[in-house]
């Protein structure tokens, strides 16, 4: 359904106090808007922080260490360096530019869904699997909090949280996005405050261990919120970790520079109870392309930022978090 459609089921199905589950895409054309009730198994299979619409099956587990393939450096530079000309020109001040890693791996999408360590896992008509880390928004009692992720490093790395927590390029790039996420929530809510700036998650992998850093925002919503809950979700997006700031210019510029569809990847997946509403930013992304395998990443672009590490950031998230 369209975007203005998928506000009004929320608001109706919010109202009335019906569970629901929502797949939003990066660009908002592609929206679902599905009564738990009607959540077909066969089709989509869900799992929302522990709340979830199948039984772990005891199969034997395939290996999902990955192949990779990514784009190269050179032609990896060519974006990064018209990224960097449009911030020089101020059109944009932090980009998140993606690209796709084709990808070979002996589990099924399905079995890589089973397998995988979450906060936020969708398998959805066998076309793509996500397997999340990043909180959208939650919303609780009136509550809204969303927990921006910006900055990945190695665990591995010598003194590598001290590294991660004093850089200035990752400094200005988490506090801008902060800023943008902050300006969106205040379009529905009031006394918006950054509760936790810049806390550390461990993520551990089948191949890495990775330290992530989020931080978290609260505001208050009027009493009458759940009436309005569809604006309220669609006014954050898309998510701004995932595109950028300012958001509506930068947007363009990604449509320009990336020449590649994003489709559900960066989009965004979430559960309604009856009452509160939880939902993950779609990173940790496997697509089906044809007869192979993409898996898209990437990480934000500032004017501090270094290609190659950047290029290396973008490969390190092409992970399945199995361990």
């Amino acid at each position: 359904m369209n975007k203005e459609s998928a506000i009004q089921q929320i608001n109706k199905l919010a109202t009335a106090g019906k569970p629901f589950l929502l797949i939003v895409d990066f660009k908002c054309e592609n929206n679902h808007v599905i009564p738990i009730d009607q959540v077909d198994a066969s089709q989509t299979l869900f799992d929302v922080n522990g709340i979830r619409n199948f039984d772990q099956p005891t199969i034997q587990n395939t290996p999902v260490s990955l192949k990779r393939n990514p784009v190269t450096l050179e032609n990896y530079q060519i974006k990064f360096d018209l990224v960097h000309s449009e911030i020089a020109k101020g059109n944009t001040y932090l980009l998140n530019l993606t690209q796709p890693t084709e990808i070979e791996v002996k589990a099924s999408l399905k079995e890589i869904f089973y397998q995988s360590k979450a906060k936020y896992k969708l398998w959805h008509k066998d076309e793509f699997v996500v397997f999340s880390p990043e909180i959208f928004v939650k919303i609780e009692k009136g509550q809204i909090s969303s927990y921006p992720m910006k900055g990945t490093i190695d665990a591995d790395l010598p003194n590598a949280a001290d590294t991660i927590l004093s850089s200035d390029k990752e400094m200005a790039e988490h506090a801008t996005i902060v800023d943008l996420i902050r300006n969106d929530m205040s379009q529905y809510a009031k006394d918006v405050a950054v509760e936790d700036f810049r806390y550390i998650d461990e993520l551990r992998t089948s191949e890495k261990h990775l330290l992530q850093v989020s931080s978290k925002i609260t505001g208050q919503l009027n009493a009458n919120y759940l009436s309005r809950l569809g604006e309220t979700i669609y006014s954050l997006l898309p998510a701004g970790s995932i595109c950028g700031a300012p958001k509506r210019r930068t947007l363009n510029i990604i449509e320009e520079v990336e020449q590649y569809d994003r489709g559900y990847y960066t989009g965004i997946m979430g559960y309604f109870d009856g009452a509160n509403f939880d939902s993950g930013v779609m990173i940790r992304f496997i697509e089906k392309e044809g007869e192979g395998l993409t898996y898209k990443s990437g990480g934000g672009i500032h004017f501090l930022s270094e290609v190659r590490s950047e290029y290396q950031e973008m490969i390190d998230k092409v992970y399945v978090p199995v361990h």
